[in-house]
């Protein structure tokens, strides 16, 4: 059995990003990335899994014999995280099977002193190609953090991409929703400092 995160205590909370699409950055991990840069300045160390990573995981098998090296890198990363941020594109309305498989691996954190993402204040962000999409992905995306047992924050990003576009540079054309995403940075952000005060 794993130990939990309990040697985060008195250092910098720890906030994990993941998402994004094969194939290249897309607007999905540009919004993640935004999202997460906002909770960076709220003092938040902060770490990104974007498609490029996400792609060279191996569908999961639960009674693999081995894990990958990005298996491992994914899983203990997650391990040491305090909060989350997971942004999926919105692929025949719910989560992508990429992003799906991510979360399906952390199946290997089941036996932890911390199971799953108990406790874990987690963000979520979704980018479709219009809007019917967006609502069912999130819905999805917050009954996969309940069944992992994390807090999905009151906030949640729903981008139509469009409408919203995003540069090369990584903004956001729209300024609603660059400060849609940074609502749900520190909504993560203000959840950790909550829970440090009460600790």
């Amino acid at each position: 059995m794993h130990a939990s995160n309990d040697h985060h205590a008195g250092s910098r909370p720890f906030v994990v990003g993941i998402g994004g699409t094969a194939g290249g950055t897309s607007s999905t991990e540009r919004a993640l990335a935004i999202a997460m840069k906002a909770a960076a300045a709220r003092g938040v160390d902060t770490q990104m899994f974007g498609g490029e990573f996400l792609a060279r995981l191996p569908i999961y098998v639960p009674k693999a014999p081995q894990r990958t090296a990005e298996e491992i890198q994914f899983v203990e990363t997650v391990r040491r995280a305090d909060g989350l941020v997971i942004a999926s594109p919105g692929y025949h309305g719910s989560v992508s099977g990429m992003i799906k498989n991510a979360l399906d691996l952390l199946e290997e954190t089941a036996r932890d002193s911390r199971v799953y993402l108990s406790g874990m204040p987690v963000g979520l962000v979704v980018t479709a190609y219009g809007w019917q999409a967006t609502g069912s992905t999130i819905s999805a995306l917050r009954s996969i953090v309940h069944a992992l047992r994390g807090w999905p924050t009151p906030m949640a990003a729903a981008i139509n991409t469009s409408a919203s576009r995003f540069g090369d540079d990584g903004t956001c054309e729209d300024p609603a929703v660059t400060a849609q995403l940074g609502l749900i940075g520190d909504q993560v952000a203000d959840f950790l400092q909550l829970h440090r005060k009460s600790a």
